[in-house]
C-alpha cells in the first residue's frame, strides 16, 4: 500500500459559473473557490470533491456525487421549489414512482434514492438509508 495523507474525487463541467450558481445558491453548499482552476465543495464530514472547467466536457454516465438525506420525499419537494427536476428512467430494473424514487427500502434492495443533474449533465443522487 502506498502511503498518502488524504483524498478528494473530483469531475469536470462546462461552465463554471453555471456549476458555482448551482451548487453553492441552488443547494446551499459551501464552497472553495481555487482561483482559476474551479472550485471544492465544503461537505459534512469533511469530503471535498473539487470542480473543475473542462472544454471538451462530456457528463458523467454514472452518479458522481450522492447525498445521503434524512427525508427524502421532504428533500425532493425542496428542491423541486428550486427549479430542480428528477431523472425518471425507462427500465423495469429501475421501477421508480411518480417523483422518481427508487423504492428500494420497500423492496428491501438498498436505500431509496432518487438521481438529477447538475447544470453540466452530472448525474447526482440524494438517498435515504435505513
Amino acid at each position: 500500500m502506498f502511503n498518502f495523507k488524504s483524498t478528494f474525487s473530483g469531475y469536470s463541467v462546462d461552465d463554471l459559473q453555471k456549476a458555482k450558481s448551482f451548487y453553492r445558491d441552488m443547494l446551499g453548499i459551501p464552497i472553495r473557490e481555487e482561483q482559476d482552476m474551479g472550485f471544492a465543495l465544503l461537505l459534512e464530514g469533511g469530503n471535498q470533491p473539487f470542480i473543475y472547467p473542462k472544454p471538451a466536457h462530456q457528463p458523467a454516465t454514472f452518479t458522481v456525487l450522492n447525498f445521503v438525506v434524512e427525508n427524502i420525499d421532504t428533500t425532493i419537494e425542496s428542491l423541486e421549489t428550486k427549479g430542480i427536476s428528477f431523472i425518471h428512467y425507462e427500465s423495469e430494473n429501475l421501477p421508480q414512482d411518480e417523483k422518481g424514487v427508487l423504492r428500494g427500502l420497500k423492496e428491501k434492495m438498498g436505500p431509496d434514492i432518487a438521481w438529477f443533474e447538475d447544470p453540466a449533465g452530472n448525474v447526482l443522487s440524494v438517498l435515504q438509508e435505513v
